[in-house]
């Protein structure tokens, strides 16, 4: 599956959806702010960590796929979920790449200043987001037919 940005697509998403995906992404907020009150900021920090908007966002790529694809008079299923699929591993090497940036931001900010540690730290998550991206289609590249 091949995936590209088609910004003419912004136009399909219904308002209400963008309304689903920003109170999701409060909830989320809100929640973390209130472990971290009762628990503490190391704690409530990791909650904060979970993708506020993905669920959200991963179900209506579902829902938008399958109904392109009904149009034109397919089931739409598998596509939906394929595409779903593909984001939510792309979330999953993206957060791989956000280990980095936290544990290049926690070391490089006691000894330099702010936007040095947070600029090496940013570039560290882009390698290491690219590079998992690159690893996985190595890994499926090599894999036999019948697993891809």
């Amino acid at each position: 599956m091949v995936l590209k940005a088609q910004v003419e697509r912004l136009g399909e998403t219904k308002w209400w959806e963008y309304l689903v995906r920003f109170i999701f992404g409060g909830l989320v907020t809100v929640v973390a702010g209130a472990i971290a009150k009762e628990f503490g900021a190391v704690v409530g920090g990791l909650f904060l960590a979970f993708p506020g908007i993905f669920p959200a966002s991963v179900t209506l790529v579902e829902r938008h796929e399958k109904e392109k694809k009904q149009r034109h008079g397919f089931s739409g299923v598998r596509r939906g979920r394929m595409l779903s699929a593909v984001i939510a591993l792309g979330a999953a090497l993206g957060s791989i790449g956000l280990l980095a940036f936290s544990g290049l931001a926690a070391w490089l900010l006691p000894h330099s200043g702010a936007w040095q540690a947070l600029g090496a730290a940013t570039l560290g998550w882009l390698a290491l987001s690219v590079l998992a991206w690159m690893l996985r289609r190595h890994l499926r590249d090599r894999a036999p037919a019948s697993v891809r």
